[in-house]
């Protein structure tokens, strides 16, 4: 069985629709929806923003629903030049930039006494995902690299090139890494997607908004074709 998580409804109703025979639950406040798609079992739920509500909802899929695997669908700002609104990042592994033990000897980013820096992506999630998107979307580009995550909305163009600079990111979000980080703890194939919404820079607040609905299209296209071929 596939888990989905999305951090918006926008980001899960699309696939929500397209289920057969499903089954609803509640716990710790989010709605895990349970079905069929194209013959297959999954779980598609909607964590809410943040990493905690990110981590949590990962871990109610682990132990309440046995998950195969777990992709993060969503929408983030882009650290690249190259990499323009629309277009489609795959997470090769994520971090949380937002931890800050260097007191005690860590790097930037690094939470203490784990046994890595970042936290993986299943490379056969990704490589399952690259072929969809060319096939699904392609009209826009495809990019596979980290994916940082704080619970914070980057809209300056200094911390945008702090976290560029410091993790050689590909793209920042809210939840990705926290999710990465309970899935790999947990043994779990996992996979972040994100569109990009914005810059993350003076313009994100405004970039956000306008493109939010094409960004959450492609992702919608991209996880209908993946779980037809999980």
């Amino acid at each position: 069985m596939l888990g989905i998580i999305g951090a918006m409804s926008e980001e899960v109703a699309k696939i929500k629709e397209c289920l057969d025979h499903v089954m609803v639950e509640t716990r710790a406040g989010m709605e895990f929806y349970q079905g069929s798609l194209e013959g297959k079992p999954v779980v598609v739920v909607r964590s809410g923003i943040g990493k905690v509500n990110g981590a949590i909802c990962t871990q109610i899929l682990a132990d309440c629903y046995q998950v195969e695997g777990i992709v993060n669908t969503g929408i983030a700002g882009s650290l690249r030049a190259e990499i323009n609104i629309g277009d489609i990042v795959l997470s090769t592994d994520a971090l949380q930039h937002d931890v800050d033990a260097t007191v005690f000897g860590y790097q930037v980013g690094q939470i203490p006494q784990m046994e890595c820096f970042s936290f993986p992506s299943d490379e056969k999630l990704r490589s399952l995902a690259e072929s969809c998107c060319h096939r699904v979307n392609p009209d826009i580009r495809t990019y596979s690299g980290r994916v940082v995550s704080g619970d914070q909305f980057i809209s300056s163009k200094e911390k945008k090139q702090w976290l560029a600079e410091h993790f050689q990111g590909y793209c920042t979000e809210m939840e990705g890494a926290a999710i990465a980080q309970t899935a790999w703890l947990n043994q779990i194939p996992v996979l972040i997607v994100r569109a990009i919404s914005d810059k993350a820079d003076d313009s994100a607040t405004m970039d956000y908004e306008t493109f939010e609905a094409a960004a959450i299209a492609r992702s919608v296209n991209l996880l209908l074709e993946m779980i037809k071929r999980f």
